[in-house]
């Protein structure tokens, strides 16, 4: 072809061998086109160098061909890893993402969704504090424009990609029951505003009952503790009576270790810790991390073929949730004697002093 004479569609029809519109369709994948057809239409598109505008088809189909995404987090790798498989599944669909992290505020959520929404997304892909309370999502829904939710347990109205929080922090209980437990925690962040928090809280404490344990203590952190070594070294003292730790993240189960470590406890043989998520570094640590292991792409992935659904006119439907498993690491194990059961400070290693007491002397 002649250096810099724009190749249009027509062109590559004709070079095709087949009609403006049946060209159209192979390179929008929005019609039928049989297999030969296809392959003529994507072999001269790419020796012809021809690509859609994004302006132009933006203008043909009243759509900006964007998608907005709001997640709590970037640098927690679970949503990092979900945001991954949501571009995966969007490769070559025309679709370009648009990003807005909130830092787990719901204020900042709903202003990401409400200035996503004034850029003319096409649809939203969300991790919300409470999407189910969102004035900004309601709006996006009065406008008709799909949601598809990642990691939120299903709620009425909205379809979501996620795993049973529930379930999986069912698992928790068993494996502690198993290795002998009989009282453990459930250290929460957020636990008043995260809808995950709070399910597999509930999971957990079913669990603990029906395998006739101790209901497990609902130990709630602010960020400034989780945080905070020593801070988090005080809350765990408090309950020195307990044998085991279920985090409700991993980030934080990491967090218990070195809190655990300033107290002079060791992981597992003074306290058992087990995450949630399965993020990588886990498996990094000196003592290899126990956690229930998601699927995060995987997320992403389904979150955005329901929105690309939606987007094609087909009513989205509530798929199951996606697998999980539990990861063993080295962080669990059975609690070290039947004394320290019943008098867990006993059995502590005494070369440390009190935190409290480090704390009020310095």
């Amino acid at each position: 072809m002649t250096p810099n004479v724009k190749i249009t569609i027509k062109d590559v029809a004709r070079e095709a061998g087949c009609g403006v519109a049946t060209a159209s369709r192979v390179l929008n994948n929005s019609g039928p086109a049989s297999a030969e057809i296809r392959e003529k239409v994507e072999n001269a598109a790419r020796e012809m160098g021809f690509s859609f505008s994004a302006k132009g088809r933006a203008l043909q189909s009243s759509k900006s061909m964007t998608i907005g995404c709001v997640v709590p987090s970037l640098v927690n790798p679970v949503f990092a890893e979900a945001v991954q498989g949501i571009q995966l599944e969007f490769a070559g669909s025309g679709y370009q993402l648009l990003i807005s992290s909130s830092n787990y505020d719901g204020g900042a959520d709903n202003d990401a969704v409400a200035t996503l929404l004034s850029k003319d997304v096409d649809g939203l892909i969300v991790t919300m504090v409470a999407p189910d309370r969102s004035k900004a999502l309601r709006q996006a829904r009065h406008r008709g424009i799909p949601v598809s939710l990642m990691f939120h347990d299903p709620l009425d109205g909205f379809v979501t990609a996620h795993v049973d929080n529930f379930e999986a922090a069912r698992e928790v209980a068993r494996r502690f029951a198993g290795h002998g437990h009989r009282r453990s925690g459930y250290l929460a962040l957020r636990f008043a505003s995260s809808d995950r928090s709070r399910n597999r809280y509930a999971g957990f404490h079913a669990e603990c009952r029906a395998h006739g344990l101790a209901d497990p203590v609902l130990i709630e952190l602010s960020e400034a503790d989780a945080n905070t070594p020593h801070k988090l070294s005080a809350i765990l003292e408090e309950h020195a009576d307990l044998t085991a730790i279920f985090a409700s993240n991993d980030f934080l189960a990491i967090a218990v270790q070195k809190a655990a470590r300033q107290l002079g406890w060791r992981v597992p043989q003074d306290l058992s810790v087990v995450g949630f998520d399965g993020i990588e570094i886990g498996r990094l640590l000196e003592v290899p991390l126990a956690t229930i292991e998601t699927e995060p792409e995987a997320i992403g992935r389904q979150a955005a073929r329901s929105l690309l659904s939606a987007l094609q006119g087909v009513a989205p439907e509530q798929l199951p949730p996606l697998p999980f498993h539990f990861r063993a690491g080295a962080t669990l194990a059975e609690p070290r004697s039947e004394n320290r059961d019943d008098d867990r400070g006993a059995t502590r290693p005494p070369s440390v002093p009190s935190l409290k007491t480090q704390l009020s002397q310095g």
